[in-house]
């Protein structure tokens, strides 16, 4: 029988969360712009899916991010490939559209409020790195976002972050893996190897199409 080991401490006043019974299903989602997708990606999605007990984890690429600083991207397709190498061989990570398939500058939000609507059958777990948690009280209407039925926010400890906030999170301890997309593009642009960065599925496709050469 699977072991699933929650450190579920939500901030500041709301209680733990609990498995839902009947027959919801529980989906944990993971968005981001995976500009690629890497080993580090999928590790914390595996371990804070089956910590969770979660029917499976689902990656969300978005389409056009609403960061601040609008940094360049590939294009979505490309992006959207090399998620399905990297989770090809794992039933357990799959890949939401929900974004993609929409278009124009993703907020959780409104993608929350559609895949609730389409899936109501579904309880919705994002999952985010506790940097992005300390910010929270600036994501898009934040307050309605966190009434939604069904959808909860799933924290991942990270070094360096305050890891705190007054929203209601579920926090979960993941070993740290410290390296990013950007630690990625910069080794390619530098002719540094990537391997065991990223799956050599996407190894192989990085270098096949000549990404992020420049």
């Amino acid at each position: 029988m699977q072991s699933c080991s929650v450190v579920d401490k939500v901030q500041p006043q709301a209680q733990p969360q609990t498995k839902v019974s009947g027959h919801r299903k529980r989906i944990g989602l993971y968005g981001g712009t995976f500009n690629p997708i890497h080993n580090a990606h999928l590790f914390m999605a595996d371990q804070v899916g089956h910590a969770l007990c979660l029917d499976r984890v689902d990656f969300l690429p978005d389409a056009k991010p609403p960061h601040v600083d609008h940094k360049d991207s590939l294009d979505p397709q490309l992006r959207l490939q090399m998620l399905e190498l990297a989770v090809a061989d794992n039933p357990f990570l799959g890949i939401e559209h929900a974004e993609l398939e929409r278009g124009g500058v993703s907020y959780t939000y409104d993608t929350i409020k559609y895949l609730l609507a389409k899936h109501p059958d579904v309880d919705y777990y994002f999952i985010i790195g506790g940097d992005m948690v300390d910010y929270l009280d600036k994501w898009y209407r934040i307050n309605d976002l966190i009434r939604l039925p069904h959808f909860h926010f799933v924290g991942v400890h990270r070094q360096r972050a305050k890891n705190e906030t007054r929203y209601p999170v579920i926090w979960v301890d993941v070993p740290t893996v410290d390296f990013s997309s950007t630690d990625i593009r910069q080794r390619v642009q530098h002719g540094q190897s990537i391997k065991y960065m990223v799956p050599d599925a996407v190894r192989k496709f990085i270098e096949e199409h000549q990404l992020y050469r420049e």
